[in-house]
């Protein structure tokens, strides 16, 4: 990773070929069998079922931004050309105005008629979203992403803020991913391909929610960034940027041609991976042992 990003400061990817093309299994690494057998069911999709036709050539997204320096959030913003920017705030060990200083980068590099939203990762506490988000109400924010962890207390946060909420956490690490928009919770549903299975399960999914949808990344590679675009391009309405390019975080890529953003827009097109770029950013003998185990004990639940 360019940056570091939450916990992540690198990425682990096994990329899979099969009759239909190349999938990627790319879950991190704290994640149990249960919930990585989804991600390889995404990646064997891709690899092995004919995906659908795009419908859109291109995907409007947001720029990313990690919790980093105000300098460095405003260049990515300019780097990625994008008229949305989605911040993370609330990381371990920064404060709110470390976020107010990066925000405010943020906002002067977007200019006049950019948009802003933050992702919190149900960092925190009903009290504490009440508190941040008054201080920071000035930012107008299109909306504001998994604030709290809890449907009752996303329902609250909505209740007393008026604030337009977006679910992600709990719909993607939930049994039953609809409960929070059937319970009133949300404004806005976030959805990541790898995690919640596949490109078929997300367009189910999003029919079935009601309400707009922005598919994001797992900070996948460019092979499995396609099925995030693709899915993206399959929706029927797409009122917001999507969180797919975050292609440009990585430090490298399986292809020299990645799908990085260009004009706020990132084009769908299936990569081939790369030879030489496999053999750059090929892991040592004992990593590619272990993740390759993590793909056996992933592959034992879905048989």
């Amino acid at each position: 990773m360019r940056y570091r990003f939450r916990r992540v400061d690198h990425r682990e990817a096994v990329l899979i070929r099969g009759p239909e093309g190349w999938g990627e299994f790319s879950p991190f690494p704290d994640y149990t069998p249960q919930v990585t057998a989804r991600w390889l069911a995404a990646a064997l999709e891709a690899a092995c079922s004919p995906l659908p036709t795009p419908v859109r050539n291109q995907i409007p997204i947001n720029a990313t931004v990690p919790v980093v320096a105000p300098e460095i959030a405003a260049a990515l913003v300019k780097e990625s050309g994008a008229r949305t920017a989605k911040v993370k705030v609330a990381d371990p060990g920064s404060s709110l105005e470390e976020d107010e200083d990066r925000l405010d980068a943020v906002s002067d590099a977007l200019g006049p008629g950019g948009k802003i939203r933050i992702d919190v990762n149900a960092t925190w506490t009903l009290d504490e979203a009440i508190h941040a988000l008054s201080k920071l109400s000035r930012f107008d924010f299109e909306y504001v992403e998994q604030p709290v962890a809890t449907i009752s207390e996303m329902i609250e946060l909505r209740k007393r803020t008026g604030v337009r909420l977006a679910a992600d956490e709990l719909v993607r690490l939930s049994p039953d991913p609809v409960r929070a928009v059937e319970m009133g919770a949300c404004d806005v549903v976030v959805m990541k391909v790898q995690p919640l299975g596949g490109v078929a399960r997300v367009l189910n999914l999003a029919a079935r929610v009601g309400l707009p949808v922005v598919i994001s990344s797992a900070l996948e590679t460019s092979v499995g960034m396609y099925s995030g675009l693709l899915a993206a391009s399959l929706l029927e309405h797409l009122p917001y940027a999507c969180g797919l390019g975050t292609v440009s975080l990585l430090e490298g890529d399986s292809t020299p041609d990645p799908l990085v953003p260009f004009d706020g827009y990132v084009d769908v097109r299936r990569v081939e991976p790369d030879p030489v770029q496999l053999k750059r950013w090929a892991p040592d003998r004992e990593r590619s042992k272990e993740m390759l185990r993590k793909l056996r004990s992933a592959a034992e639940l879905l048989t």
